[in-house]
């Protein structure tokens, strides 16, 4: 080997050797952003949150992680517990009950209000966005039951984990409320009614 043939040699392998270096960096540099990304948010993907309610019901929802926006944080009537309010689109809003640092249990509006009993704790979400909750109040079905507003309720037991109450007024049923392994609520004209999946209804003005 001459020395024209030793000097191109040693140009390939310098340039071979930079061309890896600028690969190597490429590829961290391509890592390190995609780690950033998968950290916010995936694109065109979704975020998934565990709803567990205290009446002892669990679910999985997916919400899409572009639409989602964070609207206010609320303190509840226990004094420790606070609800992240998120809008997730028309009507459609998504409470994360928090106490402590730890998500309790989720709410979640999607054509319809939504409600829960927390420990004695009631709260309900509306369509609009806004969590009212109080202490108390819950009267153990079945049963006939007088709430606030001149309300009337009527539980009856359909199952295991399985209620249902017909909302009375002057006019005659004016809603009807049904649990699933999971409780509800509904806000009547200013009334907000929550009827667990152990049979307790509660209401609040």
């Amino acid at each position: 080997m001459n020395s024209t043939t030793t000097a191109r040699t040693t140009r390939r392998r310098t340039l071979y050797v930079a061309s890896a270096a600028l690969t190597a960096a490429a590829a961290l540099t391509l890592a390190v952003c995609s780690g950033a990304n998968a950290a916010e948010a995936k694109p065109d993907g979704h975020t998934k949150s565990n709803s567990v309610a205290a009446g002892g019901w669990s679910g999985l929802q997916l919400t899409s992680a572009k639409t989602a926006s964070p609207v206010r944080t609320q303190r509840l009537a226990d004094g420790v517990s606070t609800a992240e309010i998120t809008k997730l689109g028309e009507q459609h809003y998504r409470a994360k009950i928090v106490a402590r640092g730890e998500v309790l249990a989720t709410l979640e509006t999607n054509g319809h209000d939504d409600g829960l009993d927390a420990n004695d704790m009631f709260v309900t979400l509306t369509l609009d966005g806004q969590v009212h909750s109080w202490m108390g109040g819950g009267h153990q079905g079945p049963g006939t039951f007088t709430l606030a507003g001149g309300w009337k309720a009527e539980v009856t037991k359909l199952g295991e984990l399985r209620y249902r109450a017909r909302i009375i007024g002057h006019d005659g049923v004016a809603a009807t409320l049904e649990t699933n392994q999971h409780d509800v609520g509904l806000n009547a004209n200013g009334i907000y009614i929550v009827l667990s999946s152990g049979g307790i209804i509660s209401a609040h003005a």
